[in-house]
């Protein structure tokens, strides 16, 4: 914000201006000293009291609380919902008959110890969250069915664009994936349906953009990873992740519960493999921790390679590396372990899946839609309306008499029964007004489509009415027995306004979009 206003100075020269665009281009690519150097040599002050500003510092974002009676027990609430998925991971893999890839799904409340919340559902300490963990073998990153959206042209800010001070710009998906822009078909397969699924709930296609995490931003888990932006009143802000775990979370969890998190791959032709151990000496390990021992030597036996590896790097650069098990820190030393390799035959192999995570926000996903379909009446500035995809429109439809004359009740009683009865939500508003006004209120609360009951229902066989579409204000006339389906096909997206148009004729009478006196 600071940057933004001197930024609009009139005086401000176009090189410094430039340099102050780059800045906020990497902002989230910055570490704790750059960001410290950066409120120092913009004068950047507090925008309440004009006070200096202290050092960033590191900030917990997870809520601790006591656990039990005696609140003796620490405890934290969950900071997102796919650890209980990695806890159930052998479950879900027996429930896959053993085999990947296979994934699993969730929804709940998460946590977060937002420093200050603002901006209605944008920034929130507690908030709903669907997050898919999609487990596949890290050798086959390749989605079987990634070519349903390989052709997709989708809008991609990479981390090199935004390092170079590039914009982003539109690729085809296969594409990215082929030239390794996006580091594997799996992760570009969910992007493409990241991607449809935001544009069928009514994110705007020209306010979305996926923006790649730079190499300071990357979570330490992740090998790649793709946020889900749109534009809004708020600028860019970050709806859905889709990230690239690799194989962190099970090998955490593997290490601190001492099982094995691994799924087993029957070999063609047995193979020979190198394996990497840590070769505890029990007595320096007994002699150092005595009956904390066996917690160290349980946990030296069942780490993985990658880990295994990194420690060796540091027991040949400081002697030394801590471990952390059941509450308690050893330090493991050169005489108390050594690395061990050998040779051996395999018939069945066993892997740490990789996971690929689409992490959706729902409060962020619904301030984007109501934001982007928000409108306002050409014309008349009083009349706004909401253009929620049918889909997931609150009501689909309201039933509307054009006045209050009792011969029409039958006719509104028959299509809310029969709309019911077709899974349609509705709304029946037979309240006093013209039908222009009733109109004017169902559109504002997004309501999809309209049927009015007027007259030539009431007198003329077939007994017809008319059926309004919300955002084109045209209505078409049909039997009275077969709008319940039409409207149900136009619900669940099966047939679209077009098609009605081509098949029934138009109509032309209660609402002509201009003045309520013609639209009574």
């Amino acid at each position: 914000a600071h940057l933004q206003k001197l930024m609009s100075d009139k005086k401000c020269p176009a090189e410094r201006k430039e340099e102050m665009e780059n800045v906020l281009m990497q902002l989230d690519n910055f570490g704790q000293q750059e960001l410290a150097e950066h409120f120092v040599k913009y004068n950047v002050k507090s925008p309440v009291t004009g006070n200096d500003l202290s050092p960033p510092i590191s900030f917990n974002l997870m809520f601790q609380t006591s656990i039990g009676p005696g609140g003796n027990m620490p405890g934290y609430l969950r900071p997102e919902t796919a650890q209980g998925i990695f806890l159930n991971f052998k479950r879900l893999l027996e429930f896959n008959q053993g085999k990947l890839p296979f994934a699993a799904a969730q929804i709940g409340n998460s946590f977060r110890n937002e420093i200050s919340p603002r901006s209605g559902l944008i920034r929130v300490r507690e908030f709903t969250m669907a997050e898919i963990e999609h487990f596949v073998d890290p050798k086959e990153k390749v989605h079987p069915k990634f070519e349903n959206v390989a052709d997709l042209e989708i809008m991609l800010y990479s981390s090199k664009a935004q390092t170079s001070g590039q914009s982003a710009s539109k690729m085809r998906l296969g594409d990215a994936v082929q030239q390794g822009v996006i580091n594997n078909s799996v992760l570009g397969y969910f992007i493409g349906r990241i991607y449809l699924f935001l544009l069928k709930v009514g994110v705007s296609a020209d306010k979305l953009r996926f923006r790649q995490h730079m190499d300071n931003e990357m979570a330490h888990y992740a090998c790649d990873c793709w946020d889900a932006e749109t534009k809004t009143s708020y600028g860019w802000i970050e709806i859905v992740g889709c990230a690239d775990r690799s194989c962190y979370d099970l090998s955490c969890h593997a290490r601190a519960t001492k099982v094995p998190l691994v799924a087993e791959k029957p070999l063609k032709e047995p193979k020979t493999v190198n394996v990497v151990q840590f070769e505890a000496n029990k007595g320096a390990i007994g002699k150092a921790y005595k009956k904390d021992a066996k917690l160290l030597l349980e946990f030296l036996s069942i780490c993985d390679e990658c880990y295994i590896t990194d420690m060796e790097e540091l027991l040949s650069e400081s002697g030394e590396f801590s471990v952390e098990t059941e509450g308690k820190t050893f330090k493991v030393t050169k005489d108390m372990v050594g690395v061990k390799r050998f040779q051996k035959t395999l018939h069945v192999e066993e892997i740490v899946p990789n996971v690929i995570e689409p992490s959706f926000g729902i409060g962020r996903i619904m301030y984007s839609v109501l934001e982007h379909t928000f409108h306002v009446r050409e014309g008349d500035e009083q009349r706004t309306y909401f253009s929620f995809p049918a889909t997931v429109a609150p009501y689909k439809c309201s039933v509307l008499p054009l006045s209050q004359n009792a011969e029409f009740m039958p006719f509104v009683r028959e299509l809310s029964e029969a709309l019911t009865k077709n899974g349609v939500s509705h709304k029946v508003d037979d309240s006093s007004g013209s039908i222009g006004r009733r109109y004017a209120r169902t559109d504002e609360i997004g309501v999809a489509f309209g049927i009015t009951i007027d007259f030539d229902t009431v007198n003329k066989t077939p007994h017809t009415a008319t059926l309004r579409d919300r955002d084109s204000m045209r209505q078409i006339r049909a039997e009275v027995s077969e709008l319940p389906i039409i409207v149900r096909d136009l619900a669940n997206g099966s047939m679209t306004w077009g098609d009605m148009e081509v098949r029934y004729p138009l109509f032309e009478g209660q609402e002509t979009g201009k003045k309520d006196t013609a639209e009574e």
